[in-house]
């Protein structure tokens, strides 16, 4: 009897956890299909240009004066609609908008504190909620992102690099997190966003943050939200910043978050903007390792958006539209040395999409691969090539090279994609 209760709770115990992982599966979907999404990074820093937050924290400037931009944050030409045609066009599925940064300004009417646009700035509204909405209208998904930290409230530990307001004092913290969750709980609610992108989570740990019980909490208001991995290991999903992976990362799903130049927020100053190529390539290496996009964008204090972003969002976009059957819903491609460069594969794993930063030298060639090759294309052109097989013995199991030739007049100005459809889902030599 004792052996068969023990073996009944280990089956349910591993139904439940199947259970579990198909829901979070089903829920990660969209964003798994997605991948390009666009950060946006708006707040008061704008206006002078300057580092968001980290220019008082890291004693650039006194905290004073970091905050007397709020007086020339007026969002005067904010137009969330046009944002949300832009970012459609890119060929983004998602946006998040900064809610707030760790400078402490919301974008929102928070009732927790004043501190916020509406009554500290001349734009005086909410700009957050027209936002939602836009990105609604355009079919875009909705994300927010939000600061744990908050260096201008009082009962936050740290104010500036150099300066602390406390060790340990347990009723001062206990009320920070009570105005902490009191304004995710009012994003949650007044919002609905698809994803909440949280940051600054570094200064303490899980219990001290008590992160699992927001977690919790977060499910019961947004069932279906998508949390990021920035809340001490309790989100879906990794976030590797401003680097590329240089292999794949273990986690089933993440997303690179990275600037156009080398700024997060507005600085008009900063002429350091990577090509359409550049970040197409990026986009590229991030699909073929199954991860996402995240790229990021600084309006001006007035909401308009600088035009050097706005020209790139549009190369983007006509490189996306034109090979979205090679991005949408596609999965990590094949080992590098099948292949040597990016590549990605179709849901059904039948079809092999290969991305060409160039005009190859020669033939393209595949090693290793025991499909046979049914019919290749130029994805985006529909020009037919053809795939030729050498080295393939009748007695040897090694499967040949197969050799596929470009001709240049079909590349593509930034990046070609090549279509190989296989007879069944892809098998490679180990």
């Amino acid at each position: 009897m004792k052996n068969r209760i023990v073996l009944l709770m280990f089956c349910l115990t591993t139904w439940l956890v199947a259970q579990e992982e198909s829901g979070k599966a089903r829920r990660m979907a969209w964003f798994q299909n997605a991948r390009l999404g666009i950060f946006i990074h708006w707040g008061i820093y704008a206006v002078n240009g300057i580092d968001e937050s980290w220019s008082f924290y890291n004693g650039y400037i006194p905290y004073a004066e970091y905050m007397k931009q709020a007086s020339g944050f007026t969002a005067s030409r904010y137009d969330p609609d046009a944002w949300a045609q832009l970012i459609a066009a890119s060929g983004a599925r998602y946006a998040v908008l900064t809610s707030k940064h760790h400078d402490g300004m919301a974008l929102w009417p928070t009732q927790a504190n004043d501190l916020h646009v509406v009554q500290r700035t001349p734009a005086a509204r909410d700009l957050i909620k027209p936002f939602c909405e836009a990105m609604r209208r355009h079919d875009l998904k909705v994300g927010l992102y939000f600061s744990h930290l908050d260096w201008s409230h009082p009962d936050y530990p740290f104010f500036t690099r150099t300066e602390k307001r406390y060790e340990n004092d347990p009723q001062r913290w206990s009320r920070f997190l009570a105005f902490r969750e009191k304004q995710i709980e009012e994003l949650a609610h007044a919002y609905h966003p698809n994803l909440l992108w949280f940051d600054g989570d570094w200064d303490f740990d899980a219990e001290r943050w008590q992160s699992e019980s927001l977690r919790e909490k977060i499910d019961s208001w947004l069932p279906h939200v998508i949390v990021n991995a920035r809340i001490n290991g309790y989100g879906d999903y990794e976030t590797p910043e401003q680097g590329v992976p240089i292999t794949q990362p273990a986690a089933p799903f993440w997303e690179l978050c990275m600037t156009m130049n080398d700024s997060w927020g507005y600085q008009g100053n900063d002429k350091n903007y990577k090509t359409p190529h550049q970040i197409l390539q990026i986009l590229v290496d991030c699909i073929s390792m199954g991860g996402n996009l995240l790229l990021d964008i600084g309006p001006r204090a007035d909401g308009t958006i600088p035009e050097e972003q706005q020209a790139i969002l549009k190369e983007v976009g006509r490189w996306t539209h034109k090979h979205q059957e090679a991005i949408y819903g596609t999965l990590s491609g094949i080992p590098k040395d099948h292949f040597y460069g990016p590549t990605a594969l179709s849901k059904d794993r039948q079809i092999l999409y290969l991305f060409l930063d160039a005009a190859p030298k020669g033939p393209l060639f595949i090693k290793g691969l025991k499909n046979r090759v049914n019919r290749v294309w130029v994805v985006g052109n529909g020009t037919r090539l053809s795939a030729q097989v050498l080295m393939k013995q009748y007695w040897s199991s090694l499967p040949g090279i197969v050799y596929i030739t470009v001709p240049e007049e079909v590349m593509d100005p930034a990046i070609t994609v090549v279509a190989v459809l296989l007879e069944g889902p892809v098998e490679l030599q180990k």
